[in-house]
């Protein structure tokens, strides 16, 4: 990469060309260079913390409030609220800013689940099986479709909820790194595999539950007759899913590759195509240890009246407690599969190796984590003030009442989401906030609540790329750093904005003709 704006700049990078550069590609080397400029992500945060501290102030002195309909989450009933600015110049703010240090970082579900997924991930990474796994799918896998397999794995990681994040990232740059392509590109495309098709999948996941929760309950707004399943965005997202998968390979082996020429940072040592027979050997007792963890975890769920079913409903996939608990099988299962490879292949001899590989693992994080407790702060701070609510429920109300059709409705819902995605990320409160304003009204208009719930998949999930408030953006940073030192901000946006324009362009005209052709979205 260039952070300096120049080309050819970092020693790490070799751009195949320096005499013709395209008007996106001078584009792109201008936001690296300026973004690059800005002080480390943890100074940001804290600026933005001081920000919000005064502009909550000087809201609270407007008397700037806001009462609109959303669904409690617990209930699924509707309620009034009215939300009220706070400042957290006040006593209460300051008390709040005081007490809740704390809990604030506590309460950081992100920092929770990189910690677990790290401890088994780490013995993998340490025992060798993750390159074991990595060369032996290079050797299955003709290098031309590497990237789709790679992308594909990674829409679909979703199902972990952010497990992909963790673990499909870095595996891809890796991959890259491994038949020799810049693994920057491999790490950009997993980042927009994992971030940009967040909402969409093959599967049912949790997070498909809580959506379609909250769309009926919109619903039975204006008709408590109709309700919509939790495959009612089916076919649309089984469309969406090959689509995004071809967007996202072409924009890397097209933009992303070009633009960072070849890579001549630190490469691993060359080895043979062919796996040794104790890596072999390894990789057999890492897959008798899945079969034994699968076991496990299906006698733990398929039986009925299994535990870690639905206790009502008896239903394993949507909001069910082993897929809100799945965390926990990647790292049972990264665990027991990296030891047995590890034993197999004679990369663990003694039980303090396995200890050691966790301990070297987390340690890695403390930059990571000192920055969490940062960002934790200023979403704290940020959600006490009432700004994001404030500003959300104004700007649809904006929409709603502009009057135009149900088609230019749903396109502006999308604009809207995707500009509120810069500031709020979560999927589950946006939609808490949106739904009850908008899918009553697109109804009464004889629309299909389906299409509102489509349209907000696909703005919900391109602008995480890109946003430093996406709680992992910093953490992908840090995986550039470790191929590129001078890798910064201005790096990850410059590389991910190509992957927002064309996966929006793509997407959306996808969404425009299931719209106009009349296609059912689901079942």
């Amino acid at each position: 990469m260039q952070p300096s704006g120049e080309v050819g700049s970092n020693p790490q990078t070799t751009p195949e060309s320096t005499k013709k550069t395209s008007l996106l590609q001078r584009m792109l080397d201008i936001v690296e260079a300026v973004g690059n400029r800005v002080p480390h992500p943890a100074v940001i945060f804290l600026l933005l913390i001081a920000v919000v501290v005064v502009v909550s102030h000087i809201m609270e002195m407007a008397n700037a409030s806001v009462s609109f309909q959303v669904i409690n989450e617990k209930t699924d009933q509707l309620e009034t609220e009215t939300s009220v600015a706070r400042s957290l110049l006040s006593s209460d703010g300051i008390r709040f800013i005081y007490t809740q240090l704390i809990p604030n970082f506590m309460g950081f579900s992100a920092v929770g689940l990189m910690i677990v997924a790290m401890v088994g991930a780490g013995v993998a990474e340490e025992s060798g099986l993750i390159q074991a796994l990595i060369r032996k799918l290079v050797i299955l896998s003709p290098k031309a479709i590497l990237a789709y397999i790679l992308v594909f794995v990674g829409i679909l990681s979703s199902v972990g909820a952010d497990a992909g994040y963790l673990v499909l990232i870095p595996l891809a740059g890796t991959a890259f790194l491994s038949i020799g392509r810049h693994p920057l590109a491999g790490l950009a495309a997993g980042f927009a595999a994992v971030a940009g098709a967040f909402t969409v999948n093959m599967l049912i996941k949790p997070l498909d539950a809580v959506l379609t929760e909250f769309t009926n309950d919109a619903i039975h707004l204006v008709d408590p007759s109709r309700s919509i399943g939790l495959t009612a965005n089916l076919w649309f997202s089984l469309a969406s899913v090959p689509l995004l998968t071809v967007i996202i390979t072409l924009v890397t082996e097209r933009i992303i590759e070009p633009r960072l020429g070849a890579y001549t940072g630190e490469k691993p040592i060359e080895k043979s195509g062919s796996l040794t027979p104790q890596e072999s050997t390894g990789l057999l007792y890492s897959l008798w240890a899945m079969l034994g963890v699968l076991i496990f975890f299906g006698l733990l769920t398929i039986p009925a009246e299994a535990p870690l079913r639905d206790p009502a409903s008896g239903a394993i996939i949507g909001n069910s407690p082993f897929m809100n608990g799945l965390i926990a099988v990647i790292m049972v299962m990264f665990l027991a599969t990296g030891i047995a490879y590890g034993i197999g292949a004679g990369t663990i001899a003694k039980t303090n190796d396995v200890i050691n590989a966790v301990g070297k693992s987390i340690s890695s994080l403390g930059g990571t984590i000192f920055l969490l407790l940062i960002i934790s702060q200023f979403v704290a701070y940020f959600n006490y003030s009432n700004m994001g609510t404030i500003l959300a429920v104004n700007l649809s109300n904006m929409l709603k009442d502009a009057n135009v059709g149900p088609f230019w409705l749903l396109m502006g819902l999308i604009v809207v989401v995707g500009l509120l995605d810069f500031l709020i990320t979560g999927a589950i409160a946006k939609w808490a906030i949106f739904a009850p304003i908008f899918v009553p009204v697109l109804v009464k208009l004889n629309v299909d609540p389906e299409a509102a719930l489509a349209a907000y998949r696909i703005a919900d999930s391109p602008i995480n790329m890109i946003t430093p408030l996406n709680v992992y953006f910093a953490m992908v940073v840090g995986f550039a750093q470790k191929y590129d030192k001078n890798a910064g901000v201005g790096t990850i946006v410059s590389l991910m904005l190509p992957y927002v324009m064309f996966i929006f362009a793509g997407w959306i005209l996808l969404f425009i003709a299931w719209y106009l052709l009349g296609i059912p979205w689901g079942i």
